[in-house]
């Protein structure tokens, strides 16, 4: 929703040829709204909570959707949940705003449920998901992954951020004072703060905030600016790898959102170091790294053939499903998997054992769509047809 918001021309005008391509609606917009449907099913009508997750006790096996029959559980309700929940569906609801028309009634019952879930997580404001706890007093016991989260004032910035956009209420504000400049990290799962700030710097400060917006622009710039002297002097010549801890469980994810960043630079300054600071870790993504791989499946001469993709490895098809990103180098190799190189650029395998390093997930392909779409969206709007 983030890469429609930076890129609606774009995305407007981009067909991918799924079938509701001809409804006069943007195609990622379709593609959000399957999910967003699903996300409405999690939250409990009764009180507005959101549940922690929906999950077999156990992991399924490589078989394709609809195969299995195993229970499903929904998992308790977590402040994180909620605070999640409240601020994807604020935002949704000012997007879809704009397509009262194919979605009658979608945005009002998207705010309504980020206003119901906000006000669940305000009266309760520190349940934490601890799954490890749970199993000890319920069975089955529950072993997909926890995703457990213990501290949401980062939750808190996003989700009141998103609110004050949608709504223009000047009171979901009063947390700005509260965000510690240790939390502004590139975003991860458990770490959301920065999709607050993004948001807040999509339009003017209001009168008795100017200061405060300045701060958080300064923020990332700074940080911005760190991306841009590592680049200069790594390697690869790429922002990549500027933190040891950029080399985790997705390390891809960190280099498809230091280029978000990068990207909201640009926007903020039309400073073209930013730009190209971001489009060389779309290069890293894409081969120009220490293992030799395009990360993406389906492109390039050497790309992931063995994704952690139970379609792509059921389907019966030798190809896995293309332009998918995989997780990407991770020394820790949870997975227990052989990986014919250990080192913390190079720890990486093709092959499905490989959860660690191969895995398909939707928080490293997400913000991959916003990079690759704000790089297309920069070349096709250049005279050149090419970056500065």
């Amino acid at each position: 929703m983030s890469a429609f918001e930076d890129y609606p021309d774009y995305f407007s005008t981009t067909s991918v040829s799924i079938p509701e391509s001809s409804n006069a609606v943007p195609d990622i917009l379709d593609e959000v709204l399957y999910n967003l449907r699903w996300m409405l099913t999690m939250q409990d009508p009764a009180d507005g909570g959101v549940y922690h997750k929906c999950t077999n006790a156990t992991f399924d096996g490589m078989v394709m959707p609809g195969v299995t029959r195993d229970t499903r559980y929904l998992v308790q309700k977590s402040t994180a949940a909620a605070l999640d929940f409240t601020a994807v569906m604020a935002q949704a609801a000012r997007i879809y705003q704009g397509y009262e028309k194919q979605f009658p009634g979608l945005a009002d019952s998207c705010l309504n449920a980020a206003r119901a879930s906000w006000n669940w997580s305000l009266k309760n404001p520190e349940v934490v998901y601890d799954q490890e706890k749970l199993n000890k007093m319920f069975k089955p016991e529950v072993v997909t992954g926890a995703y457990g989260d213990g501290h949401f004032d980062d939750e808190r910035f996003w989700a009141s951020a998103e609110l004050y956009r949608t709504t223009g209420d000047l009171g979901y504000l009063k947390l700005l004072g509260t965000i510690d400049q240790k939390l502004l990290r590139v975003p991860a799962w458990d770490h959301v703060a920065m999709l607050g700030v993004y948001s807040l710097l999509r339009q003017e400060a209001p009168a008795a905030y100017k200061e405060k917006w300045l701060t958080l622009k300064t923020m990332v710039l700074d940080l911005a600016n760190r991306y841009v002297a590592y680049a200069s002097s790594s390697a690869f010549g790429v922002p990549m790898g500027m933190e040891k801890t950029d080399f985790v469980w997705g390390s891809n994810s960190f280099a498809a959102n230091h280029s978000i960043l990068l990207l909201n630079a640009f926007r903020y300054t039309n400073d073209a170091r930013y730009q190209t600071a971001a489009l060389a870790n779309a290069d890293y993504l894409l081969g120009r790294n220490a293992t030799g791989y395009c990360f993406v499946t389906g492109f390039g001469g050497k790309s992931p053939m063995r994704p952690h993709h139970r379609p792509s490895v059921a389907d019966g098809i030798t190809e896995p499903v293309p332009g998918f990103l995989v997780g990407g180098p991770n020394p820790f190799r949870q997975d227990g998997c052989v990986y014919a190189f250990t080192e913390t650029e190079t720890a990486y395998t093709d092959d499905d054992c490989s959860y660690a390093s191969n895995e398909i997930a939707i928080n490293w392909n997400a913000p991959a769509v916003y990079l690759f779409a704000g790089i297309s969206n920069h070349v096709s709007t250049t005279k050149s047809g090419k970056l500065d």
